[in-house]
């Protein structure tokens, strides 16, 4: 009978160790490349189709706009933003929303002080109704499996941005309002599925959004599904994976026609 040496004993002791040194090394890394670089999201409703469809896994930039308390995997107990930088009209925005305690995604059409509006189905900013042209004819479904006929448009922002939206029709519950004011330190964001979406025109829902709730800047879409499928479900994927919409910026126009 064999038996195991005293150098052969701590040799496996010394192999275990690094083994565990080396998993916290990758969970450390892991968690500040998600803290401080890009964190992965999902997408489960239909508030920012054709740009942003329901099963779309994207990147988005943390260091950007700086940190504020909800930039973390914990909330931290502070208010404003480490190195916070601002965000521009036609960025698309992850933030948190502190009225359902949840992560929300949407466009910012709004910077403090600006004044907006929804007259007809139509945006207005300080005063002048944002050019619109009709792309096409689509069919937009939501989380609910719910399918109705859009028409998408290209939009473009006081900057000069090119976006594509999509709209039921231009006399749904949020295309007459009144007039908003952006507070200071605050932004204003909108759903691109205009009729589908719960943003800052409901101010006893999302509202302004504060700078502090700002979370990241959303990059890059890596993975694509219908039906919001779990991704891990491999036997799913032949017929369910968007192939076409992988691997791309989030801002590629071409991408917002292809549900």
């Amino acid at each position: 009978m064999s038996q195991s040496t005293p150098t052969a004993k701590k040799a496996s002791r010394n192999e275990l160790l690094d083994t565990v040194v080396v998993i916290v090394e990758a969970l450390v890394i892991a968690i500040l490349f998600r803290t401080f670089l890009y964190q992965p999201f999902v997408i489960p409703t239909a508030s920012m189709q054709s740009t942003m469809m329901i099963g779309d896994y994207f990147v988005a930039d943390k260091f950007i706009w700086g940190f504020g308390p909800h930039s973390f995997p914990f909330p931290l107990p502070f208010h404003g933003r480490l190195f916070g930088r601002d965000p521009s009209v036609g960025d698309i925005a992850v933030f948190y929303n502190e009225a359902s305690g949840q992560d929300y995604i949407k466009t910012v059409v709004g910077l403090p002080g600006d004044h907006l509006q929804m007259k007809q189905g139509r945006l207005w900013i300080n005063g002048k109704m944002l050019d619109r042209q009709v792309i096409g004819q689509g069919t937009d479904t939501d989380d609910n499996h719910q399918s109705v006929p859009v028409t998408l448009y290209h939009e473009t922002l006081p900057n000069g941005v090119v976006h594509t939206i999509q709209e039921i029709s231009d006399d749904g519950p949020l295309d007459n309002t009144a007039e908003y004011v952006v507070p200071p330190g605050h932004y204003f964001m909108m759903g691109n599925n205009r009729d589908r979406s719960a943003d800052s025109r409901i101010l006893s829902d999302v509202g302004y959004v504060a700078a502090e709730d700002l979370e990241g800047k959303a990059e890059a879409r890596f993975f694509s599904i219908k039906d919001n499928l779990p991704p891990w479900q491999i036997w799913q994927w032949p017929g369910n994976v968007k192939l076409y919409r992988m691997f791309q910026s989030v801002y590629d126009d071409k991408a917002a026609s292809q549900p």
